[in-house]
C-alpha cells in the first residue's frame, strides 16, 4: 500500500467494477482519464504545502530544493494563481469539472462543468444548498445534461482550457467572497459566481431550477452562518 492507503490493486478493481461490460481499450481510456484527475490533485496537494512555505518566509530556491527542480521552475509551477484562496474542497470542484469535459470530450471547460463540479462535491455548501431547493441532485444533473454541447470526437490530454464565461464565474467567485468578507474563496461563492454571469449556461439552468441572484444569495448566507454556528458549539 502506498502512503496514502491507495493501491493499485483497488484502483483496477475499482475501474473494473464501474466498467463491467467495457472493452479493454475503453478501460484504458478511463484508466487515463482519472490518471490525469490523480495528477491534479497531486498538483493541488504540492500547491497547498507551497503556499504553507511562503507564509513562514521559505524562499523559492528552498522550495525548489524540496520539490526536485530549480528555482524558477518551482516558481512557474507553484506561484499564486487564481485559485489560491479556494478551498480544498472547491478546489476538488474544479478538477471534477475538468475531468466532466474530458469525459464528454469537449475541448473546454463551460459554467455547465464548473455546476457539475459543484454537484460532484457533496461535502460543499453549494451542494447542500442545490439540493435544499430542488430536493433532487438529479433533476440538477438531467438540467445539466440537457444543456451540455454535444459530445467531441476524442477526449483531449493534458490541460483543458476555461471558457470566457468560465473565467467570468471563476472571477465573480472571488467578487462575492470579497463582498461577504471572506478571505476564502468556497463552493458557496463559485455557485453565486455562476449565477452572476447572467448569460451563462449554468446560470441559465440555475434561473429554471427556479434560483433568483437574491434568493441564492440569502440561501447561501444563511449556510455560512449555519455552518460557522455549528463550529463554535
Amino acid at each position: 500500500m502506498s502512503p496514502l492507503d491507495i493501491s493499485l490493486a483497488d484502483l483496477i478493481a475499482r475501474l473494473d467494477e464501474e466498467l463491467p461490460g467495457a472493452n479493454e481499450l475503453t478501460r484504458i481510456s478511463e484508466a487515463r482519464l482519472r490518471a490525469q484527475t490523480l495528477s491534479d490533485l497531486g498538483d493541488q496537494l504540492i500547491d497547498h504545502y507551497v503556499s504553507k512555505a511562503k507564509q513562514v518566509g521559505a524562499s523559492w530556491t528552498e522550495i525548489g530544493d524540496a520539490i526536485g527542480v530549480s528555482k524558477q521552475a518551482a516558481q512557474q509551477r507553484h506561484a499564486p494563481g487564481p485559485f489560491e484562496r479556494y478551498t480544498n474542497l472547491n478546489r476538488h470542484s474544479i478538477v471534477l469539472a475538468q475531468e466532466a469535459a474530458r469525459t464528454h470530450k469537449h475541448d473546454s471547460i463551460g459554467t455547465e462543468h464548473l455546476l457539475l463540479g459543484l454537484l460532484g462535491e457533496p461535502k460543499g455548501l453549494a451542494y447542500e444548498v442545490l439540493v435544499a431547493k430542488t430536493e433532487s441532485e438529479q433533476r440538477i444533473r438531467d438540467a445539466i445534461e440537457e444543456a451540455l454541447p454535444p459530445a467531441g470526437e476524442k477526449a483531449l490530454r493534458g490541460h483543458i482550457p476555461f471558457r470566457p464565461e468560465s473565467k467570468e464565474a471563476i472571477d465573480q467567485a472571488r467578487r462575492a467572497a470579497a463582498d461577504l468578507g471572506h478571505d476564502w474563496v468556497g463552493t458557496e461563492h463559485t455557485l453565486l459566481g455562476l449565477i452572476r454571469v447572467e448569460e451563462s449556461p449554468a446560470a441559465r439552468i440555475l434561473r429554471d431550477l427556479g434560483f433568483t441572484p437574491d434568493e441564492l444569495q440569502e440561501a447561501v448566507e444563511a449556510g455560512i452562518a449555519n455552518r460557522l454556528a455549528g463550529r463554535g458549539k
